[in-house]
């Protein structure tokens, strides 16, 4: 699934600590650490904006990094944490005219 759209599972709580994001799923109280990158991509991650303009507004302006490079690398991260239970991903916006979207868990 190519991913357009993405944002935090509602339940998950987060806290930025020394350059790196932890996350915790409240369903399971699971702990995950997101490095600088990671970081980057979860504060972004507002459901609004697409994922590739997140990645080339915040991972490729800060590093020296390809679009195409870092989208995958944005992709294969974000899918693992979908995978997780802790993001979800969408074909369209959240609070579009058509409704909330098609989040994927």
């Amino acid at each position: 699934m190519k991913l357009t759209y993405v944002a935090p599972h509602p339940m998950t709580a987060s806290r930025e600590l020394d350059g790196e994001m932890i996350v915790i799923s409240a369903g399971d109280s699971r702990l995950f650490t997101l490095n600088e990158v990671g970081a980057a991509i979860w504060k972004a991650a507002d459901g609004i904006t697409p994922l590739e303009a997140i990645v080339s507004r915040t991972v490729c302006v800060r590093y020296d990094v390809s679009l195409d490079v870092a989208l995958a690398d944005a992709e294969t991260f974000v899918n693992e944490l979908v995978g997780q239970g802790v993001m979800l991903t969408s074909d369209e916006p959240i609070g579009s005219p058509e409704g909330e979207g098609r989040w994927a868990t």
